[in-house]
């Protein structure tokens, strides 16, 4: 039985430009480093989101994908904040490059957008009371879970 999501994996241009991103501009901290290539060589770095929850990031990506509102596949990464007005000046403040505005989406969650060193895009989504994700929640789980 699937429990949560555990990781989302990215390959990155420059692992380190990539991980200091997630780590210092966004915050979240490194978890753990595997030097499983050959030679010892560095294979991944795990960013730690939540419990359980990781962003995985693998070396020496040569082809960049082009992320589009039609394109088939991966799309783009949501991180759930607590206060998205709160959160969108704390990255302003700290460099990050801010793609939208703070805005209501179709759900009612209150977002907003930037990407990382790769172009990958982001999204940060606070969820209000009666947003559908928060609905959600509440036929799912428990308040106290969240």
């Amino acid at each position: 039985m699937i429990t949560r999501l555990g990781h989302i994996a990215i390959r990155a241009k420059d692992i380190e430009v990539t991980a200091g991103f997630y780590r210092d501009a966004l915050g979240m901290p490194e978890a753990f480093r595997m030097h499983n290539l050959p030679g010892g060589k560095l294979g991944s770095i795990h960013i730690f989101v939540a419990p359980s929850q990781f962003i995985e990031i693998f070396p020496d990506g040569t082809d960049p994908w082009v992320p589009g509102p039609q394109s088939i596949g991966w799309n783009h990464l949501c991180f759930e904040v607590d206060k998205a007005a709160e959160t969108l000046e704390t990255l302003r403040n700290r460099g990050v490059p801010i793609d939208t505005e703070l805005k209501t989406g179709f759900s009612g969650g209150l977002q907003f957008w930037t990407h990382d060193p790769d172009g990958n895009p982001i999204e940060f989504m606070e969820l209000p009371p009666d947003c559908l994700q928060t609905k959600a929640n509440n036929r799912f789980f428990p308040k106290e879970f969240f």
